[in-house]
């Protein structure tokens, strides 16, 4: 008996059970297959008319929002203060750029392999992601989810696989560099360059897809050296750069929330 004669339930003879008939009664979940078949069937047919459409519409907003921001520009004395609104429009349209090259990578854009690489290739080289290596890196992690051996990204981590490092922390999670480090040293302890060819996942049967996407990568660098050389480097970075650098900072924090339980 505790104080003012209440039970306290603490060493009483008699063993306290749980009611079990007022907890929930369990369910069997469906099965990924079962979930499939409720799906209607046309919802697995990609058609170009439809996915060219999001192409065509994407490329036609990221062309306004650039006409809008340079007449701005232009015309008003104090035009450079609507930047920063432009970076970030510009830069979620740049993420939509990203989302159709992955489903481009993923052979879900449309049931033409090569029709795909292509779009692919176009709108992730626009943004400076290298289409045919990344492709191959997540869709091997996808294979091999939190598979600790096997994963490529994002796995689970032994104790003596993971040395806590300030540098690599910082560069890896830190918005918008941590897209590119990754890209150059992948995910530690696990490296990989994902602009090195002659990397063991990207050569031999995948080598003429790598060098065709990343000679596309060349190209665009020096797209982006001769739009320098016209309108300033000052111009590339505020009307190009930056937005990709805020795609970037979307690329690690998506990602980081869809694989973390934050």
């Amino acid at each position: 008996m505790g104080k003012g004669g209440h039970n306290t339930g603490i060493g009483d003879d008699h063993e306290q059970h749980l009611d079990t008939t007022t907890l929930p009664t369990q369910h069997r979940l469906p099965t990924l297959s079962e979930i499939k078949v409720k799906i209607p069937a046309h919802c697995f047919r990609p058609t170009i008319l439809q996915s060219m459409s999001y192409v065509i519409k994407d490329i036609i907003y990221v062309a306004i929002t650039y006409f809008f921001m340079y007449q701005i520009e232009k015309l008003f004395k104090y035009g450079f203060l609507f930047f920063p609104i432009y970076w970030c429009v510009q830069g979620t349209l740049y993420t939509s750029f990203f989302v159709l090259g992955h489903d481009c990578g993923h052979g879900s854009f449309s049931f033409y392999p090569l029709l795909n690489n292509i779009v692919g290739t176009i709108l992730h080289t626009w943004i400076l992601a290298p289409y045919y290596t990344w492709k191959l890196t997540h869709n091997k992690h996808h294979k091999n989810t939190n598979n600790i051996d096997k994963d490529e990204v994002f796995y689970p981590q032994r104790g003596i696989e993971r040395q806590p490092s300030f540098k690599d922390d910082v560069l890896f999670w830190f918005p918008g560099l941590g897209w590119f480090y990754y890209l150059f040293f992948g995910y530690t302890p696990r490296t990989i360059n994902h602009f090195n060819p002659f990397e063991p996942l990207f050569y031999n049967k995948h080598s003429v897809g790598v060098c065709l996407s990343l000679g596309t990568y060349l190209g665009m660098c020096y797209l982006m050296y001769l739009y320098a050389s016209s309108f300033g480097f000052i111009s590339l970075l505020v009307y190009h750069l930056i937005p990709v650098f805020i795609f970037a900072c979307y690329m690690v924090i998506i990602t980081m929330l869809h694989h973390t339980e934050m």
